[in-house]
């Protein structure tokens, strides 16, 4: 009998308010921000979670944000190159889009919202389709990641409206290359290329006209540059030295009151304002003054200068001179740092990860709001007040709504279950959290310094917790205080554990003691006097030991007392007379966490040298080392009333073994960070993780069976599978990087098409193919059987019985032909193309057969038009060369042709129809207006235009 297991699998993730790996997206009150896979959606003023937009499966973290003009779209970036269109509404996936290989850093969307922009650490920059789901082409030029993207509207003089080119309009990127280049989307080239800065340019912008840009640097830089339309609008062309035309132009440099990197520059979209973050913890706001503006303060300028100089010398004198100052200074033309002043600082309370202005316009009488996403994982929402006429008043901004609560400011050190487990204690360094687990909710946050070990104490009301300073904070959790602070040890507590008859409690310390504790009651004060008694520690015993201690164990039969040393060793003493009983020695550094079985028949170790160690308490001998995680194992605990155990290591990986069979049942990731560590449910139905990422993470058991030769077996698959898509997706490096083997490197092409294979992909064409050989095996049976028919006397014809018919085709009551439609049909667009790629040829010509079938029958005309021309751009060579396609593509295009004219008529029959019912309507409210208020046809048509707005009257009582 193959022995089963229970498969655990991933839940839920909290504590994550937004993590530092994407930019966030903000929209009056409701912000859109990153949270590690997911992507999460707050009420910042309420402090609530409306959705969390989770695609199940898929790990990759989410590394850019961009909304669509239509609003409900957003493009969401990941780590593994792949971007996914969701919508806000739903919160659900409705396009992927693969084509990088690398992560996704910048995303824009041009102003209709059906062409998408994206960026990547691979220096590609890939311009696609929204609306047929495909990438268009793929740019190559710079050489290193592209950080920022700007569609430039094409000036209605370069674009006809008869022009057939297939995307109008220019690019400008931005890469840390140092490079700035604008694209031509119609030629698909590169028109321009700037050297910016002496550093990487890491942000970018451009103003609501698209005339000036600005981009900030890694040297601190603010650099504006001016954006010639009209010598967009001429194109490329020679002037009289013999150069090109240079569409961007450098203007001026600003300057910024810090000389960190210019991390993020973004205009207002509605409001005159530019803000600028390039220091750490603050945004700096400047004011886009007008023209006008800017002149009135150049005329006072000059009247103060004259009335000083008038007072400084006497009346009369050095005339000619003012005169010929202040006639200087006003023939000075107003400079683009004029324009520019600034306005103010916003200093948020932590690192600023990204920030953003509402897209719609803010109700606050002028003031306007700035959202930041913090670093530490919090959100702020400051006020910017409008600009004042009077000195003494200096606009400051005032913090409006902060969300920090629902989780950690630094990594979540240790974790604690309750002993029924509703109630889980995590903490930090600067508190500690109290979560219930059925809601996941976080109802206590407490202040504390910084943690190391905790545990819930006998009675479930009252949370140890050890810190760094040699303190052991004791805190109730019905009224949220901190019940007693005892100075139990005099450097770092690195260990605590409750005995398991709740009497006593032991901890480790680096001060080289291991201390003894019990519990006294004692009577509670204040508010909660009357409720249940209070429970205080009491120092009984310590034991000296020779080197600072990791980790500290009771066995469950309170017989022993395990303690682990600095010295990578590991000492068990009997737990009543503290008499040494055993050495366990054969971890090459020290052992960082142990854990003893429930029967305190075997004791688990593990190391920061990636081992774990199974060794027998009766008598010290080591079952098994297993190499475990591929960095420091951080903690192991058994599963409770079993040998199974669980390890989490820096690896960011949680591992399931049996200790019996040494065997790893199962491998969990999801962490993006290295874990620090977990804590195993009492009943033994969920398993809690911490991390570095700042998320918690329950890992639940599920009802299904898990056999190890199965799991073995689909890990082989999935990187098999992963190695055929990666060798298919080989190329050369990028432009400028050299030889790919030594070798010389193979110039490339700078506009190419977009296609990635994966695993996904490769399966749809694989299913593809087995479609198409069904549909082809049952054609021939038939055809023989026909065949068969015609030779015999039609007597003898109609005893012959039909061959039977395929089963699969037989379930669905559908034609080969049909059924082939049905599979390629179902296929998303964004992976149709990669999966016609997987097919050979003999497989395309049999599909160009069945294309022709589905034209004559007029099946689905716009898939057989998109992949038969797909298949003739990328087989060309071969069909031209292959004379048994001439007939199947002649008869393809006489149907098709006659299929496409017969839906133009159709459309155009149903456009004019619908076009004269909007003359129809035009005219009869034109009609209705006369009627009603009898005026000119002018003035009724502008009030058409207008399409009867209500105005606001403000009446004065």
């Amino acid at each position: 009998m193959v022995q089963s297991y229970l498969r655990h699998g991933p839940t839920q993730a909290f504590g994550l308010v937004c993590s530092p790996s994407s930019n966030s997206v903000y929209d009056d009150r409701i912000a859109y921000v990153p949270a590690l896979e997911d992507v999460l959606v707050w009420d910042v003023k309420k402090g609530q979670m409306l959705a969390m937009w989770h695609e199940t499966g898929h790990r990759a973290e989410v590394t850019c944000i961009q909304r669509s003009p239509r609003k409900d779209t957003f493009a969401v970036g990941y780590a593994d190159g792949s971007i996914r269109l969701w919508s806000a509404s739903t919160g659900t996936v409705t396009t992927t889009l693969n084509g990088h290989k690398k992560m996704v850093t910048a995303l824009a969307f041009d102003d209709a919202g059906t062409r998408l922009a994206s960026g990547s650490q691979d220096t590609d920059l890939i311009i696609w389709d929204i609306i047929a789901e495909a990438g268009l082409f793929r740019l190559r030029g710079h050489r290193d990641q592209i950080t920022a993207i700007r569609f430039i509207n094409a000036p209605s003089a370069v674009q006809p409206s008869t022009s057939t080119a297939s995307s109008p309009g220019y690019i400008l990127t931005g890469s840390k290359d140092t490079f700035l280049k604008l694209w031509d989307l119609s030629t698909q080239h590169c028109i321009q290329t700037l050297v910016s800065h002496r550093a990487e340019v890491w942000s970018m912008d451009l103003d609501k006209e698209q005339k000036v840009v600005f981009t900030g640097s890694g040297e601190g830089e603010l650099r504006a540059w001016r954006l010639d339309q009209e010598a967009l609008a001429e194109g490329l062309k020679e002037t009289e030295t013999g150069q090109l035309t240079k569409m961007i132009q450098p203007i001026t440099t600003l300057p910024l009151s810090s000389s960190h990197r210019v991390s993020q520059i973004s205009f207002h979209p509605t409001l005159p304002y530019l803000a600028v973050q390039s220091h750490d913890r603050s945004v700096e706001l400047f004011r886009i003054r007008t023209e006008e503006e800017v002149r009135k303060k150049q005329a006072r300028r000059r009247k103060r200068a004259k009335e000083k100089k008038e007072k400084h010398s006497g009346k009369g004198k050095d005339k000619n001179g003012e005169e010929g100052d202040a006639d200087m200074d006003e023939n000075k033309g107003i400079e683009l740092v004029d324009l520019f002043t600034p306005y103010l600082v916003v200093r948020a309370s932590g690192k600023i990860r990204s920030f953003d202005f509402p897209t719609s316009e803010s109700s606050l009488k002028g003031n306007t709001q700035l959202f930041v996403a913090l670093s530490s994982n919090a959100l702020e929402v400051y006020n910017i007040p409008p600009p004042t006429k009077s000195k003494e008043e200096t606009s400051e901004a005032t913090r409006m709504y902060s969300l920090d609560l629902p989780g950690h400011r630094t990594d979540v050190r240790t974790l604690s279950l309750s002993s029924d487990d509703m109630l889980l204690a995590s903490a930090s360094n600067g508190s500690v959290k109290i979560w219930n687990m059925k809601t996941t909710a976080c109802i206590r946050t407490l202040d504390c310094g910084y943690a190391i070990c905790s545990t819930f104490l006998p009675g479930d009301r009252q949370v140890a917790v050890g810190t760094k300073s040699g303190d052991i904070f004791i805190y109730d959790l019905a009224s949220s205080s901190l019940v007693e602070t005892i100075q139990a040890h005099t450097a770092t507590v690195w260990s605590m554990q409750v005995r398991s008859d709740g009497m006593a409690l032991v901890t480790g310390s680096a001060d080289k003691d291991v201390k003894f504790w019990e519990f006294e009651e004692k009577e509670s004060t204040g508010v909660d006097a009357q409720g249940p008694k209070l429970v205080t520690l009491v120092h009984v015993r310590t034991l000296k030991m020779t080197d600072d201690v990791l980790s500290v164990r009771y066995s469950p039969n309170r017989k022993l007392v395990a303690v682990s040393l600095l010295d990578s060793t590991v000492k068990v003493f009997y737990e009543d007379s503290l008499k040494f009983f055993l050495s366990l020695y054969g971890h090459k550094l020290p052992v960082l966490s142990m854990d003893i079985s429930d029967d305190s028949k075997l004791i688990v170790t593990c190391s920061a040298d990636k081992n774990v160690k199974i060794w027998g308490l009766d008598f010290g001998d080591c079952h098994k080392s297993i190499f475990a995680h591929d960095e420091s194992v951080m903690q192991v605990a058994f599963e409770k009333k079993s040998h199974y155990f669980w390890s989490v290591g820096k690896d960011k990986m949680l591992k399931y073994w049996d200790g019996d069979k040494f065997e790893n049942i199962q491998k969990l990731e999801g962490h993006h960070g290295e874990i620090w560590t977990l804590a195993v449910s009492h009943f033994g139905n969920f398993v809690v993780t911490g991390s570095h990422d700042k998320s918690i993470r329950v890992w639940e058991k599920l009802d299904e069976p898990l056999f190890l030769e199965e799991e073995r077996e689909r890990e082989l698959e999935g990187l098999y599978e992963s190695g055929i898509a990666e060798s298919m997706n080989r190329e050369d490096g990028p432009i400028g990087s050299g030889a790919a083997d030594g070798g010389e490197a193979p110039t490339q092409a700078e506009a190419t098409a977009v296609l990635k294979q994966t695993t996904e992909t490769l399966m749809a064409g694989e299913r593809i193919i087995e479609a198409l050989d069904l549909a082809d095996a049952e054609r021939a049976a038939f055809r023989e059987y026909e065949e068969a028919k015609a030779s015999l006397s039609p007597e003898e014809a109609e005893k012959l019985p039909p061959p039977a018919r395929n089963a699969v085709l037989a379930a669905y009551d559908v034609t080969p032909e049909a059924w082939v439609l049905r599979v390629v049909d179902k296929i998303p667009n964004t992976a149709l193309q990669d999966a016609l790629l997987v097919l050979p040829f003999g497989k395309v010509v049999s599909l160009m057969n069945y294309l022709n079938m589905w034209a004559q029958k007029e099946w689905n005309i716009i898939l057989v038009s998109r992949i038969m021309f797909f298949l003739l751009k990328t087989h060309h060579h071969q069909i031209v060369a292959n004379r048994i396609m001439r007939t199947t593509l002649m008869s393809l295009r006489k149907h098709l042709r006659f299929v496409l004219q017969r839906q133009k008529q159709t459309i155009g029959y149903n456009l004019a129809a619908l076009q004269f019912i909007q003359r129809r309507n035009d005219t009869e409210r034109t009609a209705q207006f006369y009627e009603e208020e009898g005026m000119d046809e002018e003035k009724v048509r502008a009030k058409i235009a207008e399409g009867k707005k209500r105005k606001r009257v403000s009446i004065k009582a």
